[in-house]
């Protein structure tokens, strides 16, 4: 990785598999302490296994208990984090009216509830020390409506403004808050949102690969950056999106999910 990172110990969410995976690989190969956090334990020690410095936090961040254990270990004073990364989060495709009411609302739970209550550890912990990065992992859904995937391009959306406010917030107390928004990626997101029957037809250029949209994450966060849309094509979507009527996007975004 090119440049030194900036962290000394990290946190990552959702680190058992995807882009969490993909970071917490990254910052193994940079000699960085991390804590990783995810509900299946094995997954976690195989990660604790191959790189150095890595503790593991097995912790449901739906429960009360698990978010509990892992705002304590934000806050510790002992082996200080001075890089959370949000990445725990799922999606749920389909007809809105069909899908199963609990499974949105656990959706709604993990990807809005429990990233604000862990983005609001971080910054309670990290502003007083006037140190500290926070990444909260969103998509480049949350720029624009997505039919079939609705809960999750909201609760996304929720995810990007929460952090462009905060990085407004903090600006000059010498903590950093990014979000990250990539495009498609090949990760276990399809088969978990069940969206893999439309996943195959987009393009092979479409695809980003979750190391590198690591890679970017962790480069951008180092630089300060509100947002970070790594590959030229969903940064350049990024922008088209900002200067398109809205109702031409809601229409342009249906017939894709028709496609």
């Amino acid at each position: 990785m090119a440049g030194r990172l900036p962290f000394t110990r990290a946190l990552v969410t959702g680190a058992s598999s995807g882009i969490g995976e993909a970071i917490a690989e990254q910052l193994g190969a940079a000699g960085i302490p991390q804590v990783v956090v995810a509900r299946r334990t094995e997954r976690l020690q195989e990660l604790a296994a191959r790189l150095p410095g890595v503790e593991v936090l097995a912790a449901d961040l739906t429960t009360a208990e698990g978010l509990a254990a892992v705002e304590a270990r934000i806050a510790s004073e002992h082996d200080p984090i001075d890089l959370v990364v949000n990445n725990a989060g799922f999606g749920t495709s389909g007809a809105f009216h069909e899908l199963d009411r609990d499974r949105l609302e656990g959706e709604i739970r993990l990807n809005v509830a429990a990233l604000t209550r862990l983005s609001h550890a971080a910054l309670a912990t990290m502003v007083p020390r006037r140190r500290g990065y926070l990444l909260n992992v969103s998509s480049v859904a949350s720029f624009q409506p997505a039919p079939k995937l609705a809960v999750y391009a909201a609760t996304n959306a929720f995810v990007t403004s929460l952090s462009e406010s905060l990085h407004e917030e903090v600006r000059g107390t010498g903590v950093k808050v990014t979000a990250l928004c990539p495009g498609l990626t090949r990760t276990e997101f399809q088969s978990v949102s069940n969206s893999e029957s439309y996943a195959d037809t987009y393009p092979e250029f479409a695809w980003l690969e979750a190391d590198k949209v690591a890679k970017a994450a962790l480069a951008d966060m180092a630089r300060g950056k509100p947002l970070s849309v790594p590959g030229v094509l969903y940064r350049g979507l990024s922008v088209a999106t900002g200067v398109t009527p809205r109702g031409l996007t809601r229409r342009l975004s249906g017939l894709v999910q028709r496609g």
